[in-house]
């Protein structure tokens, strides 16, 4: 199976450097996010793609849609793709970082999930890619999730995770052939 993934547009959290993990709160793409958007999907039209899993946060459905426009699939919301859980929604991202220092992959804030937990999430949805019927997907969800990706399918060691930085609407190509999601 081919995946593309990506993560969303810019968002107004983005501007601001503020954290977002609940769907509820108003967290939607800028001007600047929609046209990264509608950039990716051009870059994406003509790929046989046949669904597009999002995740549960409306900035990643509103990323599909736009992208979606050319393609015309289905749309769904995975709960795994999620964005990770910071414990720290509403606060600047300095503030989740100095929360986890020293250990970014093992510390778990209060509220939140560590990257170690959040990385077995995400791989939680690859383990169930081998029983769809598609041939091409796409995946629009969040920087954290294509961390956890690129890690996974470049066989990085964990300690390589945090250092790793993907900018709004950067596609990723990736080739799933049926490999165990975990190391």
């Amino acid at each position: 199976m081919k995946i593309y993934a990506l993560r969303h547009g810019q968002t107004n959290y983005n501007q601001r450097g503020l954290c977002n993990g609940d769907p509820t709160v108003d967290v939607h793409l800028t001007r600047e996010g929609v046209a990264q958007a509608e950039s990716a999907a051009g870059l994406l039209r003509g790929v046989p793609i046949e669904h597009i899993y999002v995740s549960q946060l409306p900035r990643t459905r509103q990323t599909a849609e736009i992208i979606n426009r050319s393609l015309g699939v289905p749309i769904e919301a995975h709960p795994a793709l999620n964005d990770i859980l910071t414990g720290c929604e509403g606060l600047p991202v300095e503030t989740y970082f100095a929360r986890i220092t020293p250990d970014r992959l093992r510390t778990r804030p209060p509220n939140g999930e560590s990257l170690l937990e959040f990385r077995e999430r995400v791989l939680g949805f690859l383990a169930i890619l081998p029983g769809l019927p598609f041939q091409t997907i796409a995946l629009v969800a969040h920087e954290e999730t294509l961390r956890v990706l690129y890690g996974y399918f470049h066989h990085l060691d964990l300690d390589e995770l945090p250092a790793l930085s993907f900018y709004n609407c950067q596609i990723l190509e990736f080739e799933e052939r049926g490999q165990s999601p975990f190391f």
